[in-house]
């Protein structure tokens, strides 16, 4: 591991000299943007008319000619704003103008963004979050905020683009290729966010502010739910003293019900014997002869509140004309608190009995299970709460002087945090034969019947079913709440200079360096009572009182799934715990190892064993040159440049060494003060460097077309919780012994090298664009599962066997699975093509100049697939992420003071991770997403606007492997908006 580092100043000076000696073997021209400014023809100055909110008729172009200039504002300006940022852009990028992001008032920039080509978005309740770009996962992409790394609430490097309001935004990049000048970190593309630059207004003073109330169509149906929401933002900007000093505030509140009804397929994982047939093809490498059998299924109403509170702060100071120091302040708060309620039939493993069971390829997907004395079938009424209280913080300084005409320095230092508190609380009830008995019995006759449909609802049969909503059947068995608490933050100083040159090649060099130290924290905790798969002796069940309950109906598609009862959590806590709920601790329980137990009866390892730090530190620098050249007579600009990284990464673990002093065994103390013997605490992890060439050329090869081709090596960090040190073995009800070491302080990034090449044609009112683009990647992380592991034989403290609480027999335990991630040795490309056409109408005589549309097209492939046995038959997939079409169209008119329009997304079937459950990637069916708005400009400042999103209400859907074996249906309801925006 790296002990020391060069200062930042001197690997910046360093690469100063590197500058210089490149500069010696270059000529210079001028720039290929100036160069249409000084000769423009109507095309170029009707995509550059846009600058300008009023644009007239005619303006004068020289001395001696007079060209037309075409007048667009509202909507159809912000589209042409975007188009001149994509045209005059040094790199291979699409563009969000302020104005398009204020005039489509989007709930967050993860809808904003998947108006771009290439791009798509993973939908999270109903609301885009994840962003993928060019088929690949939220994992590959890269974030900033005004020009500085952003870390995330998500536990891994994925940003939640959803806790950024597009109201604070004032516009937005994705570049598709990089330079050296861009931090290193994203191989799908890197997304730069900005807030506003007070000085850089028209106005000496601006305030807007907008309200917003929303309904939900499908709270209703949601016992519980909140069909009202809404959304408020103010901002502020001004300039002082001469325009020497800005100022600029902004506040937005989000407040909106969380509403679903869905139901979830869980993942296969044990297998029985069940056609008779030997050597079944495809079968459990154990058990060649068995069938794969699923866990069960859940069926779920969700609902809740998120509230999101953003603010927004920037004040700028210009004393002199070659000097800016600007600070600024960005911070989200998002909170959310829902409710899962509903039943979950576990059918039991390979020791249920099964009848007329029904198979796709070597998979259980229907049948009849009965519970035997031997199996856990039962179906349990669940009352999920779930809590998550979630903080982002991004704060800078940033220093700007132009030391002289040819030299300017830039110096930045930030600060980038995010907190996310997770607190799952699971109440777990099942039924009873006499709920009012004295010592009340679990009910064991229980029959569960189901087949599933595909992507369409499953057919089910309860024995119990009339139980389920009765409270003399029903008591409460289990409470368990396992709160989850990441920390992230990152300190990174960076200073960059740039040097313009008069040569006939090279118009500029910039070089610089960056440091940053970030530290990333987890730690888990637990609070368990009772049993959840029978009644407990020691921890007896909760008898419910009508007080505590109501009778649930399912709806509308569900409505033939039983009724249930919703239980009051507060209501059953305080009367199960009178004394006060006990709150959750990270504790060892009773491992082995203990010394004293405390009391404990259970092994609670998991929660010191995945709890840690990461540590990173990064230093780079980059050299980089400016092309503005011409050759052959065609204006040629770009760049091409090296960055070099220095990575330092390390995680604390807990290695079990099975109390031998010898190799370092310690007295590990728990929150509670229980002591293990067994482990050693150690800190591990690795050290590498990375250089980063990359190549970014432009020809205009007439006054208004131009071809961008671009070349780079591009890397991605492992996500940050994948490096954190986690080892961990349970014991299932049946006596299976499964563990995991899903992360690894030694795991290596993700490289790729990337080619583009683009054509881009504009035109008076408008743009066409075609991109081919491949990237080969060396290698991807992969999950592997080893079954049948030997988990005593590699030093896991396991039990040879278990006490069944409810009969009191002894049960053998057995070897199950063993998951660990690995650097794979097999990358594979990953290519595409994506087209894009805008047009605005606004030559047009009244009232069709108001007519305009944009689409855009990205078909997708890649080479790269794993492999996946969550549906039992094992198959392979595709890259998450990877949709192989997807399609964004906007179709808009505007008369008048009247607008509207209407947005579609399409993206054909992915691979994500499932909803609502852990760390399961699977196949989710394809999907349309439709939105409309409309909008009326009462007077100059005042504008009303009607809203819909998921016009289609459209679902998530989701399977394993293919569409028989369901994964998840998951209906959000539309949402409605009605509110209106005031401007002075």
């Amino acid at each position: 591991m790296l002990k020391s580092k060069p200062s930042v100043l001197a690997l910046a000076l360093a690469t100063a000299g590197v500058s210089v000696m490149f500069m010696a073997s270059v000529a210079s021209a001028n720039d290929a943007q100036q160069a249409i400014k000084a000769n423009p023809t109507q095309e170029s100055i009707a995509v550059l008319a846009a600058d300008k909110p009023e644009v007239k008729t005619e303006i004068t172009a020289d001395d001696n000619q007079e060209i037309e200039r075409i007048s667009v504002k509202g909507y159809s300006r912000s589209l042409i704003d975007s188009l001149n940022s994509k045209r005059f852009g040094d790199t291979v990028s699409e563009q969000l103008s302020a104005d398009d992001l204020g005039a489509l008032p989007d709930v967050s920039m993860a809808d904003a963004l998947t108006r771009l080509p290439g791009i798509s978005a993973v939908r999270t309740g109903g609301q885009a979050a994840e962003i993928n770009i060019r088929g690949m996962s939220g994992g590959f992409v890269f974030s900033t905020l005004n020009g500085r790394e952003q870390v995330s609430t998500s536990g891994s490097r994925s940003i939640e683009f959803d806790q950024y309001p597009s109201e604070l935004i004032s516009s937005a990049a994705v570049y598709k290729s990089p330079k050296a000048s861009l931090i290193e970190g994203g191989v799908a593309g890197t997304v730069e966010l900005q807030t506003v630059s007070p000085l850089s207004i028209d106005k000496d003073h601006s305030f807007v502010a907008n309200a917003r109330g929303m309904h939900n169509d499908r709270a209703s149906e949601v016992f519980g739910a909140e069909e009202y929401g809404s959304r408020l933002s103010f901002s502020y900007q001004g300039k002082f003293l001469e325009d020497t000093l800005g100022v600029a505030v902004g506040y937005a509140r989000l407040e909106q019900p969380s509403v679903a009804t869905q139901f979830i397929g869980l993942a296969y994982n044990d297998s029985k014997e069940l056609d008779g047939v030997a050597n079944d093809s495809n079968g459990p490498v154990d058990n060649p002869d068995f069938e794969y059998i699923s866990e069960g299924f859940e069926m779920q109403h969700l609902g809740g509140v998120e509230t999101r509170n953003g603010y927004m702060g920037a004040i700028e100071w210009a004393p002199v004309d070659n000097f800016i120091l600007k600070a600024d302040a960005f911070m989200s708060r998002f909170d959310s608190e829902s409710f899962a309620r509903g039943f979950r039939a576990k059918l039991g493993g390979r020791n249920a009995s099964v009848a007329n069971p029904v198979f796709d390829g070597n998979s259980v997907i229907g049948g009849t299970f009965n519970r035997t004395s031997r199996s856990y079938t039962r179906v349990e009424i669940v009352n999920d709460d779930n809590q998550d209280f979630d903080e982002v913080n991004s704060f800078g300084i940033n220093a700007d002087w132009q030391v002289t005409d040819r030299l300017n320095v830039n110096v930045d230092v930030s600060l980038s945090s995010a907190k996310s508190d997770f607190r799952n609380g699971l109440l777990w009830s099942n039924v009873a034969v006499d709920a009012n008995a004295d010592t009340p019995i679990f009910d064991e006759n229980v029959s569960i019947s189901y087949l599933l449909n595909g992507l369409d609802l499953p057919d089910i049969g309860f024995n119990q079913a009339d139980a389920f909503s009765d409270i003399n059947r029903v008591m409460v068995s289990k409470y368990g709440i396992y709160p989850f608490v990441n920390e992230d933050e990152v300190k990174a100083y960076r200073i960059d200079f740039k040097y313009d040159l008069d040569t006939d090649f090279i118009s500029s060099i910039e070089f610089g360096a960056r440091f940053s130290d970030r530290t990333y924290s987890n730690d888990r905790s637990v609070f368990e009572y009772g049993n959840d798969g029978a009644f407990s002796k020691s921890e007896p069940p909760l008898k419910l009182t009508e007080d505590m309950t109501t009778v649930v109906d399912w709806q509308g598609d569900f409505s033939y799934f039983p009724s249930y009862l919703a239980i009051d959590l507060d209501a059953a806590l305080n009367a199960w715990f009178p004394n006060g709920v006990p709150q959750p601790v990270q504790t060892w329980g009773n491992a082995d190892g203990v010394v004293d137990p405390h009391g404990y009866t259970t092994n609670y390892s998991w929660t010191m064993l995945q709890s840690g730090e990461v540590y990173e530190e990064v230093l780079s620098a980059y050299v980089m040159a400016n092309i503005n050249t011409e050759i052959g007579g065609l204006p040629v600009t770009g760049n091409i440049g090296v960055r070099r990284v220095d990575t330092d990464q390390s995680a604390t673990m807990l290695q079990n060494v099975d109390g031998d002093i010898n190799l370092g065994a310690q007295n590990i103390a728990d929150s509670v003060g229980i002591i293990n013997q067994n482990y050693v605490s150690t800190v591990q992890g690795v050290s590498y460097t990375d250089y980063l060439p990359s190549l970014n050329i432009n020809v205009n090869i007439t006054d208004d077309s131009l071809i961008r081709f671009a070349a780079a090596k591009v890397m991605s960090r492992p996500p940050i919780n994948r490096l954190a040190g986690d080892i961990s073995a349970s014991v299932s009800d049946d006596g299976k012994i499964n563990g995991s070491s899903t992360n690894n302080p030694f795991l290596m990034p993700f490289y790729a090298d990337q080619y583009d090449l683009s054509y881009e044609r504009y035109f008076d009112e408008g743009a066409f664009v075609a991109a081919v683009f491949y990237k080969n990647i060396d290698s991807f992380i992969d999950t592997i599962a080893i079954e049948n592991f030997d988990f005593k034989a590699n030093g896991f403290n396991v039990p040879d066997y278990i006490i069944d609480e409810e009969s009191g027999e002894q049960i053998a335990t057995t070897n199950g699975t063993y998951t660990t991630a690995v650097n794979n040795a097999k990358g594979g490309y990953i290519r595409g093509v994506e087209l894009a056409y805008t047009q605005v109408f606004a030559s047009l005589p009244e009232p069709w100049s108001g007519l305009g549309f944009n689409a855009s097209y990205s078909y997708t492939e890649s080479e790269v697939q794993s492999i996946t046995n969550l549906g039992g038959d094992t198959t392979t997939q595709d890259l998450p992420g990877l949709s192989n079409n997807v399609v964004s169209a906007t179709l808009f008119y505007a008369y008048d003071r009247f607008e509207t329009r209407v947005s579609a997304r399409y993206r054909d079937e992915f691979v994500s991770e499932q909803v609502a459950i852990n760390e399961q990637v699977v196949n989710f069916d394809a999907e349309t997403v439709i939105d409309y708005q409309a909008s009326y400009q009462v007077t100059e400042g005042l504008g009303l606007l009607f809203q819909v999103n998921n016009l289609t209400d459209e679902p998530t859907k989701s399977y394993f492997g293919n569409q028989q074996k369901t994964g998840t249906l998951q209906y959000f309801g539309r949402e409605f908006y009605l509110g209106f925006t005031y401007a002075m």
